[in-house]
């Protein structure tokens, strides 16, 4: 880590207390990681507001005997095969399963492939976790 910078914060004790608590639980080495995973996190968030080259992650829970849910998660895949660096496919049980989908690209590209993905009929849950494309942070 070059170029480190040291900087004074001012908290409330009440809320040190708080956070200290919080970092245990997390097993957080210390409070200048959390801290730097706090401020990546909201520079992250800033990204995709500015419709930037991100990377996100797509997580589907489905019924797979339901008809014709599989194509249509793979039509909306296909056309949108730019988008997407790697998927993967876990079978949960008898009936469900997982779909992880990594895409790359402008924000409102990804966020639109999400949205198309969880909307399909008999997608059980669908979720974007939103991430840096890595260059910045």
């Amino acid at each position: 880590m070059s170029g480190l910078v040291r900087f004074g914060v001012a908290l409330e004790k009440k809320i040190l207390e708080e956070f200290d608590r919080l970092l245990r639980t997390r097993h957080y080495p210390t409070r200048s990681k959390a801290i730097g995973d706090l401020i990546r996190k909201e520079l992250v968030n800033q990204q995709w507001q500015s419709d930037r080259t991100v990377t996100g992650i797509i997580a589907l829970v489905y019924e797979h005997h339901r008809r014709e849910l599989v194509s249509r998660l793979m039509d909306i895949q296909h056309h949108h095969h730019d988008l997407i660096i790697s998927s993967q496919h876990v079978h949960l049980d008898q009936n469900h399963c997982l779909e992880i989908i990594v895409a790359r690209g402008q924000s409102g590209e990804v966020e639109e492939l999400a949205c198309l993905l969880q909307g399909v009929k008999g997608v059980k849950f669908g979720t974007l976790v939103r991430a840096s494309a890595g260059e910045e942070l």
